[in-house]
């Protein structure tokens, strides 16, 4: 292997193996009985999997509310019981971020499963966030917001966006032709800010555009950031 290749794979390496000492370390917390907030992403990915681990070692009875297709065939390949809001409130929810400030502010929707996301960690009596440390920030920004929107609703959207200082770009698809279409049916719209002082507000603000579903930006709704460094796992709480 040519060894910037190897260097890069072993980066990259590290990372994932930070991925999973956190997933791990979450998927401990989780007690017997409870009802579950299911991320999206890479690092909730593992999470998942823990717990398909324990119901099969340790016999615990858990449930499931995906937040995308993607945790909910995850969840059922593993054997978690999956529910609704409708019949069941989370007692604990469980999910990534793209960025993380000191007052556990986040940038969320790398995965196009923000709306939904937003919805079942936010109605969570605990939400905790699992990241690697190169998600941790002093402030947010440097990361896109995200932005469900109704497709009608694009062009209006996109020039209110940009008198409120923001770059926007439609979020193109990997392996199909054309933009992301999200689990609702929505377009992403990626907006890229030059700083992010006051997230609640910008939060407010993207939100009161008409034909914006939901944006990424996520205040107030993390109790707990639990960071996979190359000291082991650390715990931020809100301040």
């Amino acid at each position: 292997m040519h060894p910037r290749k190897e260097v890069a794979w072993e980066a990259a390496q590290l990372i994932d193996d930070a991925k999973k000492e956190v997933a791990h370390e979450a998927a401990m917390m989780v007690e017997d009985g409870q009802v579950l907030g299911l991320g999206t992403g890479s690092t909730t990915h593992y999470f998942i999997q823990n717990l398909g681990e324990r119901i099969l070692t340790e016999e615990i009875e858990i449930m499931g509310i995906p937040t995308s297709y993607q945790s909910f065939f995850l969840a059922k390949e593993c054997n978690i019981p999956i529910t609704t809001l409708d019949e069941h409130l989370p007692d604990l929810a469980v999910d990534g971020a793209d960025e993380v400030d000191p007052n556990l502010n986040l940038i969320k929707g790398g995965g196009a499963a923000h709306t939904l996301e937003k919805i079942v960690d936010s109605s969570a009596s605990k939400f905790v966030v699992i990241v690697d440390e190169s998600k941790i920030v002093k402030e947010l920004g440097d990361f896109p917001v995200p932005l469900e929107v109704m497709p009608s609703a694009y062009r209006p959207v996109t020039d209110k966006v940009k008198l409120m200082g923001g770059v926007p770009q439609l979020r193109m698809a990997q392996m199909k032709d054309g933009p992301v279409i999200t689990d609702n049916h929505n377009f992403v719209v990626d907006v890229q800010f030059e700083k992010i002082p006051t997230p609640h507000e910008l939060e407010t603000a993207l939100n009161n555009i008409p034909g914006v579903v939901e944006n990424g930006i996520f205040t107030d709704v993390a109790n707990k950031v639990l960071v996979a460094t190359t000291d082991g796992v650390k715990s931020i709480k809100k301040p």
